[in-house]
């Protein structure tokens, strides 16, 4: 609930890692991001710092991102931003990981082709047989004798409800509310 949502643009590093783990596949790059800004006294852009992120995909983003990704290619990346602090011997180091939950081609500096992924198509399972939902049709009168009304309608007609409507000692109920 109260994560670090980014968007980084920036320049892949790193070749893709994939692995396929017990919980599914994964991938993992270092994306570089520089900042670039406008030097007023020499009139040309400047590169600024480089930012370096370790970019995780998970699933079948890690799948697309090891056929589509590679060194160099510009990129936009969304998702959770997450910094890691460890100690090794004597010196502490942090790392800015970005649990990726979309990655894309940066189309201002270059154009690409999307291709749709194709899911693998589930086993076949057994045909269960579709319900009959209809409603039965009351049968056809036979030897002209004229068809016979439902029990319920019946009952109505003896209580002296109209279709519809509403028995005499209910009309008077509603008449005094």
């Amino acid at each position: 609930m109260n994560e670090t949502n980014v968007c980084v643009v920036g320049n892949v590093a790193t070749r893709p890692a994939y692995r396929e783990l017990a919980t599914g596949p994964s991938a993992r790059f270092r994306l570089a991001v520089t900042a670039r800004y406008w030097d007023r006294e020499k009139n040309v852009w400047t590169d600024g710092h480089t930012n370096f992120f370790t970019v995780w995909a998970n699933r079948q983003l890690a799948v697309n991102v090891a056929a589509c990704v590679e060194v160099g290619q510009p990129v936009v990346v969304q998702g959770r931003l997450k910094v890691r602090t460890e100690v090794q011997g004597q010196q502490q180091w942090a790392s800015a990981d970005i649990d990726a939950v979309a990655i894309g081609h940066d189309l201002s500096r270059g154009m690409a082709f999307f291709q749709r992924a194709v899911k693998p198509e589930a086993p076949p399972t057994a045909a269960r047989p579709e319900p009959n939902w209809e409603t039965p049709r009351p049968t056809e009168p036979q030897d002209g004798q004229p068809e016979q009304r439902g029990q319920e309608q019946q009952h109505m007609q003896e209580q002296g409800v109209e279709e519809g409507g509403l028995a005499p000692h209910e009309q008077e109920a509603v008449a005094v509310t």
